[in-house]
């Protein structure tokens, strides 16, 4: 100990620093910074240059020195997860206030918590009740890997607002099979099995269905040959399943090769026969549809209105619109009343040949036959009327479907309102807009857009701002895209004061508009001799783009700020 005490003094006397903390037992001429000229910074001194008292204390020598220089020592052991106390809980919960509740969960794993047990209280510690609507957002939304949809589905599960069913269940299915973690839907499967849930055919749709889209058929098949491991049955209506999520799949040669293999295995009936007549009928295969009906009359079937539809459309696809005209009279003199989708199946015919005399036609005997149409039906006639820029005829399309007390549809409005703003003035889409918003239906942040869009273009800068502030008032918030499109239709109109206070809002939100935007404000406000206004907006855009692309870099390596 003496030796290495003798060391850390003749390392201590090379420094430039004055040591009134030494005891006064020890010389503090050796320490002096004047001998310098005597021994370099690279000498070291002698060891009888060093004299140490016989009562020296090494303890005392420590302490004075770790109070001279003091270390403050951080462990590298991290602290174990501890629950928050309520001022904590009620501090955390200001901070993200305004975030919904399933953007607070997902936040619990951005943390990269080490273990479930950690995990699963700080996802406690979130405090929200949660509903299945909650897991369902959670699960489907963000970008959460496989393991960690199933770690939280585990902790939803055991609350007690949660009920714990086979609806609960489906979906965490949808969730993992959505996104392609087929083995993660598996472990649920098997999980929801040990529990004593059997699965109905929801289940096994969504299952199939994740299976064949995943370009898994083959793993498809072998799980319903294996259905009883997971508490299922190989029925017919599990066949039916099936089949039906091949053929939507486009996969109809494998439904008809499984529909042989499957004879005198599993009893048929008149569905399983419709859903391959219905996936040969989308490609128009006019022989296998023909192949298929006589085996379903052989096997004592007797076709329904929904294998009549199928017969009309496979068709009309191959271009025979006759031979589905004489289909569909000879069904008629069979005595089988058609149906609505029978009707939806010949009028979509002579829409795909632009024949509309003959849609009306039809139309007008499905009206008078007492047949009711619905929702296809004139969401085909009123697109199709769009498409051929007939809007007259489809405004009134759409009055009739309304009175009648068919309310459209979000995707059917915007389905309506995207023709209309490829051509011609706005007028037609703010009609079927406002005609929607009578009826309660609701719109879509897509339509608000494409309507933003067009009135824009145009240069209506009034309609355009009521229906920004209606498009906050159903919810939406604007985004760049939205704050572009205002900008843009109030320099249109030279407005460009009331498009600076959207530019500078905007910014203050966090969203920086394109270089396009952005140079035709600062063209109009420099044409308009306006610098020092177009000076500071400039600053003001330098520092919102420089923060842009940091986010971006942040986002580029997983940091979310």
């Amino acid at each position: 100990m003496a030796s290495q005490l003798q060391g850390f003094l003749s390392r201590l006397c090379r420094t430039r620093y004055h040591t009134p903390y030494l005891p006064s037992s020890v010389s503090l001429i050796q320490f002096s910074t004047m001998q310098v000229t005597s021994n370099t910074l690279m000498d070291k001194p002698m060891d009888n240059q060093i004299k140490i008292p016989s009562n020296f204390n090494e303890h005392d020598v420590l302490n004075q020195l770790s109070d001279l220089l003091p270390i403050r020592c951080s462990t590298s052991i991290s602290k174990p997860f501890t629950e928050k106390s309520p001022k904590e809980l009620l501090k955390s919960r200001a901070v993200d206030g305004f975030l919904s509740p399933g953007e607070k969960l997902r936040g619990v794993f951005i943390q990269r918590l080490r273990g479930k047990a950690a995990i699963e209280l700080a996802l406690t510690n979130v405090g929200i009740d949660l509903t299945i609507d909650i897991v369902s957002e959670v699960v489907s939304r963000g970008n959460l890997g496989g393991e960690a949809m199933v770690v939280f589905f585990n902790w939803a599960v055991k609350q007690p607002t949660i009920r714990k069913d086979v609806d609960t269940y489906n979906v965490i299915i949808k969730a993992l099979g959505r996104r392609k973690f087929i083995e993660f839907m598996v472990e649920v499967l098997k999980d929801m099995h040990f529990q004593g849930i059997s699965p109905n055919y929801e289940t096994l749709y969504l299952v199939m269905d994740s299976f064949i889209k995943a370009h898994q058929v083959s793993k498809a098949i072998q799980m319903f040959r294996n259905l009883d491991e997971f508490g299922g049955k190989c029925d017919t209506e599990s066949l039916n399943v099936l089949l039906q999520c091949l053929c939507q799949r486009s996969h109809v040669g494998a439904a008809n090769s499984f529909f042989n293999a499957m004879k005198g295995e599993i009893p048929f009936n008149c569905m399983t026969y419709n859903v391959i007549i219905g996936g040969w009928s989308k490609y128009g295969k006019i022989g296998e549809m023909e192949s298929c009906l006589k085996a379903m009359v052989a096997d004592g079937f007797s076709p329904n209105c929904l294998t009549f539809s199928h017969l009309i459309e496979g068709l009309g696809r191959a271009g025979r619109i006759d031979d589905a005209v004489a289909v569909f009279h000879h069904m008629e003199e069979k005595g089988c009343v058609p149906d609505a989708n029978v009707y939806n199946a010949l009028i979509s015919n002579f829409i795909s040949i632009g024949d509309f005399n003959e849609t009306m036609k039809y139309y007008n005997a499905m009206v008078s036959g007492n047949c009711e149409p619905d929702m296809n039906t004139y969401t085909k006639l009123i697109v199709a009327f769009l498409k051929a820029r007939k809007v007259a005829d489809a405004l009134e399309m759409l009055d009739e479907m309304v009175g009648r007390g068919i309310v459209p549809t979000t995707g059917a409005i915007t389905s309506f309102i995207e023709p209309l703003c490829q051509f011609g003035p706005p007028y037609a889409a703010m009609m079927i807009y406002k005609k929607a918003r009578k009826v309660g239906c609701g719109i879509s942040i897509r339509a608000y857009k494409l309507l933003l869009m067009r009135l824009s273009r145009f240069g209506k800068c009034g309609m355009l701002l009521n229906l920004w502030d209606e498009m906050q008032e159903s919810g939406y918030s604007s985004d760049t895209e939205v704050y572009e499109y205002i900008i843009n239709g109030l320099c249109n109109i030279g407005q460009l004061e009331t498009a600076v206070l959207v530019m500078e809002e905007s910014l203050r939100k966090g969203f920086c508009p394109s270089r396009l935007i952005w140079s035709k404000l600062n063209n109009k406000l420099l044409a308009s001799n306006k610098v020092e206004r177009a000076y500071k907006l400039f600053l003001k855009i330098k520092v919102a783009r420089q923060n842009d692309n940091a986010r971006r870099f942040w986002r580029a390596k997983g940091w979310h700020f």
